[in-house]
Order: structure tokens, then C-alpha cells, then sequence
């Protein structure tokens, strides 16, 4: 397939960072700028069903919980988990209701940059279910599911709780607080095609009962069942917007990430 219009990969990374997707400039061209790793790098397991200490997910982990000033590797780990979401979700669904298409990133490329998201660079502009025999069947949710939750996030889930201890539950919880953060961004672009997509996204497996949305002509809010445990980062962090607390609890208080 020839790689997307540029003036669709403008109108994409115009909304933001998080939205941006280079690809190459020519259908003959597959090789990435200077700097990229594979994307699937991020997620490889090993033979003891761990990420390398050395691989580019735990030496992150690492840089953000320096960042943070915290010990607690889940802290940071859960915090990375979260930005990375976001980043997935902004390109997926921001395609889908920009450009009426869901980007595949199989075969996707990274760079880990010292502030802000990671770069994502892929060969080909392919649209998710392109490969099968009647993409038109599917829907856009059914397609952003496919790419990005079982694409991105279940095998990301999976390599980040190799690195620290966190529960499936709170990842889900920061996957779908990222997907509602994607949601508030999009207002201000394509608020009713957006608030349709993500509303269906949320009531369906995985990311149903993680929340609750309300949309209205006042904008977007979301409130998680789980908490991110940025509160852990030092007295002065409070709690998210979205946190399932309204204020930082107690080190008395019972655990709520999960099991």
C-alpha cells in the first residue's frame, strides 16, 4: 500500500504530539531514519518471560522513576504504562475519526527521545484489516480494538508487569484513562465522531467497568476504578483528575489497584 497522503500525516500530528505517525516517503522506501528500533522490541519476552533488564522497557522504567524522584519502580512503571496508552490510543483513534481509517503499527518502528512521547515511524500507511478478505465488515471500533488493545496494549500490559509488580486491573484502568485523555484532545477537532468511537470502546471487553464517561456540551470527564499510584510519588503529588480517590489516601488504607 503507498504511504499516506502527506497532508493526512499533517492534519494527524497538527492535533499533537501524541497524534503524530511518520511514514515513508515512497512506496519503495522501508528504511527507517536513523535512530529507530522495532517496535516489537518494547514488548519481547525471553525464555524466563521477562523483558531484558537492558532492553529498552526496563531502562525506561529506570529514566522515569529518576525523573519522579521515586524508589517504587511500579510507581514509575505504571506511569510509562500510562503515557505509552496515550500514545496508541491518540494515533489509532485520531486517524479513525480524521481520517476515517485505523493505522496497523505492525511492523511499526520507534525512538525513545529524552522528553515527551515516543517517535513511531512504519513503512507502509496500512489501514487495519486491510489484509482481510471484507475490511469493510469491521468497524472502526472493532478495527482499534484489533490495533491497538490486542496490537499494543495487551502485549505491552504483559512486558511491563514483567518489570514490576501491578495489577492487570490497574493497567486496564490506565489504558482506558488514556483513551478518555484521547477523547478530551479530539473534542476540540471531531467531538461527536470521537465520543461515539470512545463510548463504544469503553463498553466492551477489556475496558468495560473500568469507568465511567460522561460527555456533554461542557466537555469530556472520566472517572476511573483504579488508581495510577502517581500519588506515590511524594506528599505534593495529589491525585489525577480521573483517580478512583479524592485525595491521596492514607499508607493505612487497603490497597485498590487490584488483584
Amino acid at each position: 500500500m503507498n504511504p499516506a497522503p502527506a497532508a493526512d500525516l499533517r492534519r494527524l500530528a497538527a492535533v499533537g504530539p501524541y497524534f503524530a505517525l511518520d511514514t515513508a516517503a515512497s512506496a519503495d522506501d522501508d528504511t527507517p531514519p536513523p535512530g529507530y528500533r522495532p517496535l516489537h522490541e518494547l514488548y519481547e519476552l525471553y525464555g524466563d518471560g521477562r523483558v531484558r533488564p537492558d532492553g529498552p522497557l526496563a531502562a525506561r522504567v529506570h529514566v522515569v522513576a529518576q525523573r519522579l524522584g521515586t524508589a517504587e519502580l511500579r510507581v514509575a512503571a505504571s506511569i510509562l504504562h500510562l503515557g505509552l496508552a496515550a500514545r496508541f490510543w491518540s494515533v489509532g483513534v485520531g486517524a479513525a475519526v480524521l481520517l476515517g481509517a485505523v493505522p496497523s503499527l505492525e511492523g511499526a518502528w520507534m525512538r525513545i527521545p529524552d522528553q515527551g512521547p515516543i517517535d513511531l515511524w512504519t513503512p507502509r500507511w496500512t489501514p487495519q484489516g486491510s489484509a482481510t478478505p471484507s475490511p469493510a465488515t469491521t468497524t472502526l471500533a472493532e478495527q482499534l480494538h484489533d490495533a491497538v488493545i490486542v496490537g499494543q496494549l495487551e502485549p505491552l500490559a504483559e512486558a511491563v508487569r514483567s518489570v514490576a509488580p501491578l495489577s492487570a486491573r490497574l493497567l486496564l484502568g490506565n489504558s482506558a484513562s488514556a483513551l478518555a485523555g484521547t477523547l478530551r484532545v479530539l473534542d476540540g477537532h471531531a467531538p461527536d465522531a470521537a465520543r461515539t468511537l470512545v463510548a463504544e470502546l469503553l463498553d466492551r471487553p477489556p475496558l468495560a467497568g473500568t469507568g465511567t464517561l460522561r460527555t456533554g456540551p461542557h466537555g469530556t470527564a472520566f472517572r476511573r476504578r483504579s488508581c495510577c499510584l502517581y500519588y506515590r510519588v511524594g506528599p505534593g503529588a495529589g491525585v489525577c483528575g480521573d483517580c478512583c480517590f479524592t485525595r491521596p489516601p492514607s499508607s493505612r488504607r487497603p490497597r485498590t489497584d487490584g488483584p
